[in-house]
């Protein structure tokens, strides 16, 4: 059966859901998720003390619970932004992520959660690192394959793989070359169909490209809105969205039927990301991306227009206003596991047949 977890951010050994790991566990249970991925090990442990991780890891085993753990990124051009891992290298960034992988395998924990880059609060088209304007996007993707073919022998000493989330700087496509170049016993993907939308890939296409090497996943929703201006991406809590979630959970789990699959929740902001195709830069950075794909994406941005109107989804206003970040990811993360859940209760037959499932307000046209 499929397991369900919640990915959990830290911050100095905190979250949002708890002072401290076993806190923050204690309430991803009561939540009722089976499972947590920590993202990142460091950020939950600063100091790597291994007393309280082999504290978390037994608690997670006598819940019955799975873990999964987030180590640094791989793009050398962004790590400078991630300086803890460079220090538990004792200034090497490749000796601590060196060192993060053998954690994770010490524990069992063999799959791990890895990106190339990260959302910065700049406008437009510079809070991605995809536009940086000191380093070609190309440049920085060979950089980080070479990291990588660094990383692999250590990967594979200790079986342990890393999983590139599908994340707003990066494409499907980019992530597969990466895939081919290192090999895919230490590289995979972890899919964010939230995300998919902001580098201009429709999500369903997306997904079954990917899907053979999906080994994680940071599930939620979102809509495209048209802002005047281009259009922007809002996360949402599944089934609340845009997202075709019959078909996503066929293409994954027809691939991938051992996977247990994560929710990424958020709470005070909807995390607008900018696409603005119209904007000069925008077509010689997307070389994979076709004139069909904008036009998919178009309908879909029309769609949640007609909604806001007919008031069937939140309108741009709504949207854009913030509110308490605790207890907004809370809703987020129970919101999103009922529906995920009464998604998974429709590919069971009996109990489909019975007529035993919960509301959810998926798209189902």
């Amino acid at each position: 059966m499929t397991r369900i977890g919640a990915d959990v951010k830290f911050t100095g050994g905190s979250s949002l859901l708890g002072a401290d790991p076993l806190t923050t566990l204690d309430a991803v249970a009561g939540l009722g998720f089976e499972g947590i991925l920590v993202r990142t090990v460091d950020e939950a442990f600063p100091e790597l003390d291994p007393g309280a991780i082999g504290a978390f890891a037994r608690a997670a085993r006598d819940r019955g619970m799975f873990v999964q753990l987030g180590v640094g990124k791989v793009n050398p051009y962004m790590t400078a932004e991630l300086p803890r891992v460079r220090d538990l290298g004792g200034g090497s960034y490749l000796t601590g992520m060196e060192r993060l992988i053998r954690l994770c395998a010490e524990h069992g924990w063999t799959e791990a959660w890895t990106a190339t880059g990260g959302f910065k609060p700049y406008p437009g088209l510079l809070g991605f690192d995809r536009f940086r304007t000191d380093a070609d996007w190309a440049d920085q993707l060979a950089a980080t394959g070479d990291f990588l073919l660094a990383l692999a022998p250590v990967l594979r000493e200790h079986g342990v793989r890393l999983n590139i989330e599908t994340h707003e700087e990066i494409t499907t496509f980019e992530i597969l070359r990466l895939i081919d170049l290192v090999g895919a016993d230490v590289l995979g993907v972890c899919l964010d169909p939230a995300n998919l939308v902001v580098r201009g890939e429709p999500v369903g296409p997306a997904v079954a490209r990917v899907a053979p090497y999906t080994r994680m996943t940071h599930l939620r929703d979102a809509i495209l809105a048209d802002t005047g201006e281009g259009l922007s991406r809002f996360l949402m809590p599944i089934g609340q969205g845009m997202t075709d979630w019959p078909r996503l959970l066929d293409t994954l789990l027809g691939a991938r039927p051992e996977i247990d699959l994560v929710i990424e929740g958020i709470g005070g902001s909807r995390a607008e990301m900018s696409l603005l195709p119209d904007d000069p830069r925008w077509w010689p950075a997307h070389p994979d991306m076709t004139p069909s794909d904008l036009e998919e994406l178009r309908s879909l941005a029309a769609r949640h227009t007609a909604d806001a109107a007919a008031g069937r989804r939140p309108g741009l206003g709504e949207l854009r206003r913030s509110g308490p970040a605790g207890p907004e990811l809370r809703a987020f993360l129970g919101e999103s596991l009922a529906c995920l859940r009464a998604l998974l209760d429709l590919r069971n037959p009996t109990l489909a047949s019975e007529g035993e499932l919960p509301t959810c307000t998926y798209p189902r046209s």
